[in-house]
């Protein structure tokens, strides 16, 4: 038997369930792999040692009496630090969160957990998920354990670390701003951005949250395998935790008439792919139009101006109170370093302010919704260039053109819909790189099913030893 660290949720599901290896065993595993590789990527941040055994050694003398065990029942998960785990800290990664413990499990969590999925530890991210680098004062910096001069991506860097190099076979992080799918790409594993509504945000009691988050943010799971995106997927968006946008919609839709349209996007409003990026695109591409979908090439509607309106939104109405404090009060001099360079670049990416941005999105949703009616699928880059160097995002010329090369990301955000990033790369490759599968709201099972044709071309680059 391989190592069970080097396994999937669903094959580690299956070993559990068929009495092959204990769910003791698989947890006692992973926290080996944690303390043999953590000290060299830093993407857990904390590890749920004593808690995770107990929950194993429960399901174990559960199935021992013939109990009805879930479906996920001892498989390892780990959960990003802005997310909450009930008796562990929620710290944004934040200084002055550190001891911030949640008495309740967020709703994704809970979920996950009610059908036999245990909690391992936390993953490390940067102060506020506000940096595409995952870096803090609390914890220090992830590693990308392809390339240690490169970014793990942000803001769910650690998680996609934690899961790239088996430490976690399944991770749930959250994406606002690629912070799902841009960590995927530069870590080389997948993950799936669900639609606006489809997995709760937050548990009764949680404090406000401001309206770009509400609209623009979403939890989802990450992993190795795209059907371990599925199965964790299908058991975590069924309770709405009082979200108020929360929609209880079925996980699979109709069919589609075949063969299923796909357009690639690579018209990009004049941004160039790096061609690492644009060899990646025509590689899924291919696999899909192998597999028999219907491949053409276009551009996808207003997407620079998806890009601004995201951004106004995100400027307008992405903080609590009226006073922002100072960043230097609570956040790291290299946050500060960061905002300082990136705030005259976040302002121009706004554009032309609109009179209205939720009237705008909904021309653009009419215009996305027009085309996905006539290509169900869309398939385009995330970032149109791979893992940046560490320390380039602190440099203004650097960041000049970021807004651009990230439209693709922001304007799915923006339209609530689902996404699927899946690697397109081989585990020989310096940096690996992915695409991301982009459907009509609510249909995250079109995504998963194109992804996981996508997938068994490519081949699946991960987990890793740290170079």
């Amino acid at each position: 038997m391989a190592e069970l660290w080097t396994l999937g949720a669903w094959e580690l599901a299956e070993l559990i369930r068929a009495g092959e290896v204990s769910c003791r065993e698989v947890i006692e595993a992973h926290l080996r792999r944690i303390d043999a590789v953590n000290p060299r990527v830093n993407a857990i941040t904390a590890t749920l040692e004593e808690d995770s055994l107990a929950a194993a050694d429960a399901a174990d003398r559960a199935r021992a009496r013939g109990d009805a065990v879930g479906p996920l029942c001892g498989v390892p998960m780990t959960v990003k630090e802005n997310i909450d785990v009930r008796g562990s800290a929620t710290t944004l990664g934040i200084v002055a969160l550190r001891e911030a413990a949640a008495t309740a499990d967020a709703p994704p969590v809970a979920e996950l957990r009610a059908v036999g999925a245990i909690p391992i530890g936390r993953t490390n991210m940067p102060e506020f998920g506000m940096r595409w680098h995952t870096d803090n004062a609390l914890h220090g910096a992830t590693v990308n354990p392809w390339s240690a001069a490169h970014t793990p991506g942000g803001s769910s860097g650690g998680e996609a670390a934690a899961v790239a190099t088996g430490m976690s076979p399944l991770g749930i992080g959250n994406d606002g701003a690629g912070s799902l799918r841009w960590p995927a790409q530069c870590c080389g594993v997948s993950a799936l951005k669900p639609s606006l509504g489809r997995v709760a945000q937050a548990g009764h009691g949680a404090g406000p949250v401001p309206f770009a988050f509400q609209l623009l943010a979403v939890h989802g799971p990450v992993a190795r395998r795209v059907r371990d995106l599925r199965l964790a997927f299908e058991h975590m968006c069924g309770r709405s935790g009082g979200d108020p946008w929360h929609a209880p919609v079925p996980v699979h839709g109709p069919p589609l008439p075949v063969p299923v349209r796909v357009r690639v996007v690579t018209d990009l409003d004049g941004t160039e792919m790096d061609p690492q990026v644009a060899g990646a695109l025509q590689r899924a591409a291919a696999a899909l139009a192998n597999a028999g979908y219907l491949v053409e090439e276009g551009r996808a509607p207003a997407l620079t101006r998806a890009s601004e309106i995201f951004t106004q939104i995100m400027s307008d109405h992405g903080r609590t109170h009226r006073e922002r404090p100072p960043a230097d009060a609570i956040a790291s001099p290299g946050f500060v370093r960061f905002w300082q360079a990136y705030e005259p670049v976040w302002t121009r990416a706004a554009g032309e302010r609109a009179f209205d941005p939720m009237m705008e999105r909904a021309s653009i949703a009419r215009l996305w919704s027009a085309q996905l009616s006539r290509t169900p699928l869309m398939l385009a880059p995330i970032r149109t260039r791979p893992a940046f160097r560490v320390g380039s995002d602190l440099d203004p010329r650097w960041l000049d053109d970021w807004p651009d090369t990230m439209r693709t990301v922001v304007a799915v955000n923006l339209l609530g819909l689902p996404a699927v990033a899946v690697p397109v790369t081989s585990a020989d490759a310096p940096l690996p790189q992915a695409v991301q599968i982009i459907g009509p709201r609510f249909r995250e099972d079109l995504c998963l099913e194109a992804a996981a044709v996508v997938e068994a071309a490519a081949g699946t680059p991960t987990p890793i030893d740290p170079r």
